[in-house]
């Protein structure tokens, strides 16, 4: 097999995990449903684990709610987790499930820090 049909049957492995990409050939499509899942649970308890402060805020509406978040925009393999918590902030805050923070609260935060 060439490097480059490994790397094109990787990319659609990943695709199907992270993306709910159609089942690669001699994969099983309900349990690659099953790992994905598992990968997007992984992913919340990471973010809850970096965002203390925001699982705390939404209790028992954070898992339901990344969820659905990371149903419509997964996680990117390349994608550093920090940048992933700050996308799910602005969608929390977009959609509503959160308030908009206040003018200059950030500035303030960071000069405490």
């Amino acid at each position: 097999m060439s490097r480059a049909d490994l790397a094109r049957q990787q990319a659609e492995l990943l695709q199907a995990l992270l993306a709910d990409g159609p089942a690669p050939s001699g994969f099983d499509a309900s349990r690659l449903r099953v790992e994905a899942n598992v990968l997007r649970r992984k992913h919340g308890r990471v973010l809850a684990y970096q965002r203390p402060e925001l699982a705390e805020e939404l209790g028992e509406r954070f898992g339901p709610l990344f969820a659905e978040f990371s149903a419509s925009r997964p996680k990117k393999a390349t994608e550093h987790s920090h940048a992933y918590a700050d996308e799910f902030v602005t969608w929390l805050i977009e959609a509503g499930h959160l308030p908009k923070p206040k003018r200059g609260l950030v500035s303030r935060l960071r000069r405490r820090a």
